[in-house]
């Protein structure tokens, strides 16, 4: 059976024209992206075996080309196209913060960082340096690897703040475990951050650990 041969209310184009596209699943979002399915397969039937294969919606957009190509029903040009729509919401995302105060739309914060650090399969320490409207002026990418004390320095983060004349700023990095829980770890970087930017009058705003589709804010865990 071809997904034109379903009810129109469970076709997932027009289930997501009528009821829009938080009430679709991962495998409807990615049958949408796939558009076609192959012999035997409608495309809902081969994004189920995709996600299935590759353990889950999360490691299929982050898998390197080589693996996501020789998968079937995949190839170079679906890889093109995957990259370019997951860099169109990252810029989608960084442009709302450019315009908005960051402090006062939490929202906006995580879905940015969960495009950009949500995928990662190693640990990303990034800085969102931020003007005295609490507007992005830009992100940049700090530390990579393990994210630990002896990892992570303040002094190279100071420095970028006062280059980019920034008058707060939100550090944040992902746990490619997939579980956002903040570490003793996590604690001690937010506390050395937070004394070293003091010093030259910048406010470390948050430290925002980056899960599987879950952002915890040590600020509202009451660890700042």
């Amino acid at each position: 059976m071809t997904i034109k041969t379903w009810p129109q209310d469970e076709r997932p184009r027009e289930k997501l024209l009528h009821r829009g596209p938080a009430a679709l699943s991962d495998t409807e979002l990615l049958a949408i992206f796939l558009r076609t399915g192959i012999k035997g397969w409608s495309a809902v039937d081969l994004a189920r075996e995709l996600i299935t294969r590759f353990g889950g919606l999360g490691a299929l957009l982050s898998a390197d080309k080589s693996s996501f190509c020789v998968a079937k029903g995949l190839g170079e040009a679906k890889y093109v196209q995957l990259q370019a729509v997951l860099e169109l919401a990252r810029r989608y995302f960084a442009e709302t913060l450019v315009r908005e105060d960051v402090f006062t739309s939490p929202a906006a914060v995580g879905h940015y960082l969960q495009a950009r650090l949500g995928h990662r399969s190693q640990e990303v320490f990034a800085a969102l340096f931020l003007d005295t409207r609490h507007r992005l002026i830009v992100c940049e990418e700090m530390f990579f690897g393990t994210i630990d004390g002896a990892s992570v320095y303040p002094r190279e983060i100071v420095k970028r703040a006062l280059q980019h004349n920034a008058a707060a700023l939100i550090v944040a990095h992902n746990h490619p475990s997939g579980v956002a829980e903040p570490s003793r770890d996590d604690e001690a970087i937010t506390r050395r951050l937070r004394d070293a930017l003091q010093l030259v009058d910048v406010r470390l705003l948050d430290h925002l650990i980056v899960g599987a589709g879950q952002v915890v804010s040590l600020a509202q865990r009451g660890l700042m």
